[in-house]
């Protein structure tokens, strides 16, 4: 499988505030999970409000915002609800930023 990914995803459990108008046209917010992080996207997990392809959506880390469209969605039984890979918009800065910049040194600690 030939990887798409421009830069490495980093492992997490970040929890994080979601925000927007879902599938059926109805604004929600709501805590989630960010994982498999990096500086242009992640997989965000346990969402509860069905999402399509294409909508966007913001994501609070602590105190930094940033919007995200969504890229692909998957429905999963069991505690994880739903999952959604997103991106973040080019003019937005990455709000886990802080997390990567920490993975980085830890790796380069260890070399």
């Amino acid at each position: 499988m030939i990887e798409r990914r421009q830069e490495s995803r980093t492992q997490a459990d970040l929890s994080v505030c979601v925000w927007g108008i879902d599938a059926k046209g109805l604004p929600f917010a709501q805590e989630a999970v960010a994982r498999n992080v990096s500086g242009r996207g992640a997989l965000i997990a346990g969402l509860e409000q069905p999402l399509r392809c294409g909508d966007l959506i913001g994501i609070q880390y602590g105190k930094k915002k940033a919007k995200f469209r969504v890229i692909w969605v998957g429905n999963f039984e069991g505690g994880e609800k739903i999952r959604a890979a997103v991106q973040r918009l080019e003019a937005d800065e990455c709000p886990w930023e802080e997390v990567l910049n920490q993975s980085r040194m830890a790796v380069a600690a260890a070399i």
